[in-house]
């Protein structure tokens, strides 16, 4: 992602952060990454445009921290208290991604429809963004899916790889229930996990 773009980005959130995203102007994103109002209208379009692009970086981002949590080492049960983790603490600290998550878009922020919208836009980065915005459903598959890529390995049966799709998914269910009602404890959204699931058989 080029630069001023990304940069753009940044000040666009960090915005949203200090007023809701009606009271955002363009012109203030626009000196706030130190670039020309013509230079972001060129990235985005328009403030939809922008919107639709904040949405769909905090969303991938979101997912960049899922594949890293499932890469890392330790066995698969270990690896989905991670994941459920990461889950949570995301959805805590970045609203868009718990507006992503949860479905629910406060006032303060923007809410770009789901659906894919008209682009002529020249930039790459752009269309994708103008493209389908992923729904909470479309995010639980995109984690179950990671997971089970990533955990089963090469020749695993039919009935592990389901088997594992359903740990996975209950995995991130109960980290989005405990961004509604948070457990105690330090590791209270790992602990949940760990005793929800039952240990898989692979390592």
């Amino acid at each position: 992602m080029p630069a001023a773009r990304e940069s753009l980005l940044d000040a666009a959130f960090e915005a949203l952060a200090l007023r809701p995203w009606a009271a955002v102007r363009m012109v203030d994103v626009a000196a706030s990454a130190g670039v020309s109002r013509q230079t972001l209208y060129n990235e985005f379009g328009s403030k939809e445009g922008l919107a639709r692009a904040l949405v769909r970086r905090e969303a991938d981002g979101y997912l960049a921290g899922v594949e890293r949590t499932l890469a890392a080492h330790g066995d698969i049960r270990e690896r989905l208290a991670a994941t459920a983790e990461w889950t949570a603490s995301a959805a805590r600290e970045n609203v868009l991604v718990r507006a992503v998550l949860t479905g629910f878009w406060s006032e303060r922020l923007p809410s770009p429809t789901l659906a894919a919208v008209p682009s002529s836009s020249a930039v790459p980065a752009q269309r994708r963004a103008d493209g389908p915005l992923p729904s909470p459903a479309d995010l639980v598959g995109a984690v179950r899916d990671r997971a089970v890529a990533v955990l089963s390995g090469p020749g695993a049966a039919r009935a592990d790889a389901a088997d594992l799709a359903r740990c996975s998914e209950l995995a991130v269910r109960l980290a989005l229930s405990c961004v509604a009602a948070p457990p105690p404890g330090e590791d209270g959204v790992a602990d949940l996990v760990r005793g929800a699931l039952h240990r898989p058989s692979r390592n």
